[in-house]
């Protein structure tokens, strides 16, 4: 229901050294990647999604996200997501209804970005792509490919913007060829959110039935 991934993270390093007269390895463009994100504090994001059935295009979309630390917002095809670091709650604007649950960690790589940015660092291939530009940005590209081809995710491509380590596009192949590429059209760092943006809030959907699937 929420294979849309998205995801945004800025950041300006303070360097000694201009990035561009640096040469970085690909887990070294990753750390300063989730650095980047994690120091952006509240963080909104604009974005469009391709999917893609063995390399068909199957639809696009649009959405935005919210994102605070591993709290985000999420609101695309229809359906708007909350999760406050446990309890997920998904709206469904078509039939009124919320469905609750608490996501597993591989359940939130397909949603949350923060979570996704995490998985370079166990069961990966990392190397640098031949990309130098995305979108007419100078650009790294960044390919992960899963050492077991077991995993739903098999490869990770992800275009990061070289002067701010924002990440430009991500594109996500599964296993069996279906795939998602998303794309960063707008963000906002710096924003400043309650606790009660990450939850539910009942009395705002009064006709909604609740579906408590824990």
């Amino acid at each position: 229901m929420m294979k849309n991934v998205l995801l945004v993270y800025i950041c300006l390093f303070g360097l000694l050294l201009p990035v561009s007269a640096q040469q970085l390895d690909a887990k070294e463009i990753l750390d300063r990647t989730t650095d980047a994100f994690r120091q952006a504090g509240g963080i909104q994001a604009e974005f469009t999604v391709r999917t893609y059935a063995k390399g068909v295009l199957e639809g696009t979309s649009t959405g935005v996200i919210r994102l605070q630390g591993e709290k985000f917002q999420l609101e695309a095809d229809g359906v708007k997501t909350w999760f406050d670091g446990r309890t997920q709650w998904s709206y469904l604007t078509g039939s009124d209804e919320v469905n609750v649950s608490e996501p597993t960690p591989e359940e939130l790589q397909s949603i949350n970005p923060y979570a996704l940015l995490s998985i370079y660092k166990q069961g990966y291939h990392i190397k640098l792509g031949k990309t130098n530009t995305y979108g007419g940005k100078s650009a790294y590209e960044v390919i992960l490919t899963a050492t077991d081809k077991k995993q739903d995710l098999q490869c990770v491509i992800l275009y990061v913007d070289k002067a701010t380590f924002r990440p430009l596009c991500i594109s996500m192949t599964q296993k069996g060829g279906s795939s998602v590429a998303i794309r960063i059209t707008s963000y906002k760092s710096g924003q400043v959110y309650n606790d009660s943006s990450f939850t539910f809030d009942k009395k705002a959907y009064p006709t909604a039935e609740v579906i408590d699937l824990r």
